[in-house]
């Protein structure tokens, strides 16, 4: 295909990262000529998810990435006398201190079916102390493509029946009654199901009844493509604003969301669930009616503290911890309001930023559930390839494993003019759009990069165990040492499509002080215990049992003033990383400033004109006919599973 690429666009964007593919889609969707490409051989750069033998194909592939020899650039001869090159980078260098352990036991006579597996060295791992396990059960041996949900663009889905509907929300907790969870705009039936997968084959879960509970290596290996494991853990807010652009563009048509169903806090040592909804606070056993009373009162306020200026205002130069010990709370109240509901720093955070965190967090609840926060079936990773599926229906071109040489900037205007390809193709555009990642170090020689500390477990089961198993979670652990920041961990379960039946795909993040290892373990060690062979027959352990464990650190390359980055032409846009935030809004923000300076006149993903009014040259539809089939090619989840959301402009019935 690269041979073929026309010579000429109008935006060429590099990279397919959540802020590349919603600037491609934008501009797309506004008449713009978009060529957008990446050099890996999957979508997402680092917002991908990956199924459990393409995450360990994707750590081989940083391994043989970091030993690339910069070879003699051929493109040089093709720079003329009135033109300078900048040079692109070969070398992702985003991921560091990658370290890997694996704490199943493994059945010698079974066969790993799974592409791309690795052995478990089995005198590698048996506690989380073990500093040589890193090495032993690392990477994997063969020499394998990626292999991930995320490699290939997936055929469209089904869109709902209703023309007007915008997001497809699937409960997560399984209950016995029937609710509505209601707003001004949206109307969501809250139904009681069976947690069945019809596209995914049946586990295999007879095999292993004669131990219960126990999971072995092999099983996680061969049940690989059950995992969606994303490199990047965030949550979306009902109301922020990745969600009202998913449905003002009917991008959400390409995606499904399930609810968290609980915020939970650790508090002396054990994991207990947050009252946050009305309801939650009345019903809770954990509160005295005196308490409910007090964190009532105080939410309330938090809703409409702007209009109360007098009660905050003498307060504005304190943290919002100091805040919240004016407020008549008590000590377990003002835990729970620090760090499960505003969820922001103790000793960083001004009374301002918590209030604005806390009325954020309460106008979020009830939208889609008892909650503020969904989570997209199969992953984080899925929200890039929704925006650029957007882009290739209004006419982007992609080429993924496609590497950008460098940008040709004219020395007279000093504007960048084309790029040239691998292939030695030179391709002219008016605006180019580069991922942080893709710039050399003599680009970034004045950028100071923060770091983000990640880990990504599999356990047995859930922190905090109740009648249901499928349970979404998120949970803050504060920091304990001055200097270190609090943990984020996010819980998921098999509904979400990340994990395989009797499992949890646990992601911990943090804000980087030192290596992830060093920022994260002490929180798992709280929270998990390692698996080990001696603990097989007793089926009464008090914590969950750790299975296999990745620690990796990730650059975050957001909040970068353009000013850092060394002579960059003015129609050369910067797209970062993802940040440590637990939403979105900062990739959504970010793509829509910049959609605006490439195309300052245009509607910033308007909604998609309705077939019927599409009037085409001669008498056939057949381009929305072509599309229509093609969405009818995969249902990703059952339908009697799904509850359709209204568009918020028009309350559903």
């Amino acid at each position: 295909m690269a041979d073929n690429l026309p010579s000429e666009f109008d935006v060429i964007v590099i990279g397919t990262g959540l802020p590349e593919s919603i600037i491609a889609a934008a501009c797309s969707r506004s008449g713009q000529r978009v060529l957008h490409v990446d050099s890996r051989s999957y979508y997402g750069g680092n917002w991908a998810s990956f199924s459990f033998s393409g995450l360990l194909s994707w750590l081989k592939e940083y391994q043989e990435n970091s030993d690339i020899v910069n070879e003699s650039p051929v493109w040089q001869e093709q720079i003329l006398e009135n033109e300078e090159a900048i040079a692109l980078s070969r070398k992702d260098k985003t991921i560091q201190h990658v370290e890997v352990f694996c704490y199943a036991s493994q059945d010698l006579h079974e066969d790993v079916e799974e592409a791309g597996a690795l052995q478990k060295n089995h005198a590698s791992v048996t506690s989380t102390n073990s500093m040589e396990a890193a090495d032993s059960a690392c990477l994997p041996t063969e020499d394998k493509s990626l292999n991930t949900v995320s490699c290939e663009m997936p055929a469209e889905q089904i869109p709902s029946s209703d023309p007007e509907s915008a997001l497809v929300v699937n409960d997560a907790e399984v209950t016995g009654e029937k609710e509505n969870h209601c707003d001004d705009k949206i109307c969501v039936p809250s139904t009681s199901e069976e947690e069945t997968s019809e596209n995914v084959p049946p586990a295999e879960d007879t095999a292993e009844q004669p131990k219960k509970n126990r999971i072995t290596y092999s099983q996680i290996i061969k049940e690989g493509r059950r995992f969606n494991i994303d490199l990047v853990s965030k949550l979306l807010y009902s109301r922020g604003l990745l969600i009202d652009l998913l449905i003002k563009s009917n991008v959400s048509r390409y995606a499904e969301f399930k609810n968290v169903t609980r915020i939970l806090a650790f508090r002396e040592g054990r994991v207990e669930q947050v009252p946050c909804s009305r309801a939650d606070v009345f019903n809770s056993k954990q509160l005295t009616m005196v308490e409910k009373r007090m964190l009532m009162k105080f939410l309330t306020f938090c809703m409409e503290y702007e209009e109360h200026p007098d009660d905050y205002k003498a307060y504005e130069e304190m943290t919002f911890s100091e805040y919240l010990k004016t407020q008549k709370l008590t000590p377990n109240l003002q835990y729970f309001v620090l760090h499960s509901i505003a969820m922001i720093s103790e000793t960083a955070s001004s009374t301002i930023d918590g209030l604005k965190a806390t009325q954020n967090f309460l106008r979020c609840l009830g939208r889609y559930g008892n909650t503020p926060f969904l989570f997209p079936l199969y992953g984080q990773g899925e929200l890039p390839q929704c925006f650029c599926r957007m882009c290739a229906v209004f006419g982007g071109i992609y080429c993924l494993r496609h590497l950008v040489q460098c940008l040709v900037v004219d020395k007279e205007s000093g504007k960048c003019k084309a790029i040239i390809d691998q292939f030695g193709q030179r391709i002219i555009s008016k605006h180019f759009l580069v991922e942080d990642s893709y710039f050399s170090e003599n680009t970034c020689s004045h950028v100071q990069y923060r770091q983000i500390s990640r880990a990504v477990l599999i356990t047995d089961r859930s922190v905090l165990k109740t009648d249901s198993d499928q349970q979404i979670s998120i949970l803050t652990v504060p920091a304990e040492e001055p200097g270190s920041f609090a943990v984020r961990v996010i819980e998921l379960c098999s509904s979400t499509m990340t994990c395989m039946k009797g499992t949890y795909l646990v992601h911990l993040t943090c804000t980087s002080s030192k290596t992830a290892r060093e920022d994260l373990e002490p929180v798992v060690q709280k929270l998990f215990t390692p698996y080990t062979e001696m603990e097989i027959e007793n089926e009464e352990v008090e914590k969950p049992r750790l299975l296999w464990a990745l620690y990796f650190n990730m650059r975050d390359s957001s909040d970068i003033s353009r000013n850092c980055y060394n002579d960059l032409p003015s129609n050369v846009y910067v797209c970062s990383g993802p940040d440590c935030g637990l939403g979105n809004d900062n990739a959504v923000k970010q793509a829509e400033t910049l959609f605006q300076q490439i195309c300052p006149n245009e509607d910033f993903c308007p909604p998609p004109p309705n077939p019927e009014d599409i009037v085409l040259d001669g008498d056939s539809l057949q381009p929305e006919a072509s599309e229509s089939s093609a969405t009818q090619e995969v249902n990703l989840e059952p339908p009697k599973e799904s509850a359709n959301l209204g568009n918020p402009e028009e309350p559903s019935e």
